[in-house]
């Protein structure tokens, strides 16, 4: 794997950079948050690992700005020495991917990234995306939901990829944008147009709405362990 680290602690540094590299791994480094946005932008990484408290910009910031910027999914694991629910939830939020709190063991973090990548392989192979009672195949173009055809335009398909394929996390708007209008964005606002063309088709003809808005950040694609949750 090419191996982002942004981590201003040289030790901490040095010893995961020195794991990984003897594990066969490619590491790039960079020891404050600008430097680090500038090299995640700028290259092709298979993984960012990053610590949450950086000089000049923390990694909440950092990662929020990649997600909006970045027109490729690229898996984020946060380093931090905070633990507590709620700098979990900012991290999520934020467009993390996992949370390591410090202080860990290097085979930890090996069997974390190791997991990422399972899961991003996954999403990259797997022709049938599932959540709940949607499906969506990528071959054929199809979705259903309950047993019933959903008929979607390219676009509205698109998106709804995108959503499922990450139903763990909270997808920016600014990802959605990037993802779906790369060039040349149309005018108004085509993507709320959209999510509500795609919750009259997925969610207002059925019991458990799936699409979740998170304000002021994005949407998630989910079914709650209680409807309406």
């Amino acid at each position: 794997m090419n191996i982002l680290l942004i981590e201003d602690d040289i030790d901490i540094a040095s010893n995961v950079g020195q794991y990984f590299e003897s594990k066969g791994h490619t590491l790039d480094f960079a020891y404050d948050g600008n430097t680090g946005l500038e090299l995640a932008l700028s290259h092709n990484f298979d993984l960012i690992i990053l610590d949450l408290m950086l000089p000049n910009k923390d990694g909440i910031e950092l990662t929020r700005e990649y997600r909006q910027q970045s027109p490729k999914y690229t898996s984020i694991l946060m380093l931090t020495a905070r633990d507590t629910v709620e700098d979990k939830v900012q991290g999520f939020e934020a467009g993390a991917d996992d949370y390591l709190v410090k202080p860990f063991s290097l085979r930890e973090l090996e069997a974390r990234i190791n997991a990422l990548e399972k899961r991003q392989q996954r999403i990259q192979h797997s022709q049938l995306l599932e959540v709940h009672d949607l499906t969506l195949n990528i071959d054929d173009y199809s979705v259903m939901r309950s047993g019933h055809t959903i008929t979607l335009k390219p676009k509205t398909f698109n998106i709804l990829k995108l959503l499922m394929a990450n139903t763990e996390r909270v997808i920016t708007r600014q990802e959605i944008i990037n993802s779906i209008w790369p060039n040349d964005l149309p005018e108004g606002d085509p993507l709320r147009v959209h999510i509500h063309n795609l919750r009259q088709k997925i969610d207002s003809p059925f019991e458990q709405p799936l699409i979740h808005t998170i304000h002021g950040v994005g949407y998630r694609l989910f079914a709650p362990s209680k409807p309406n949750a």
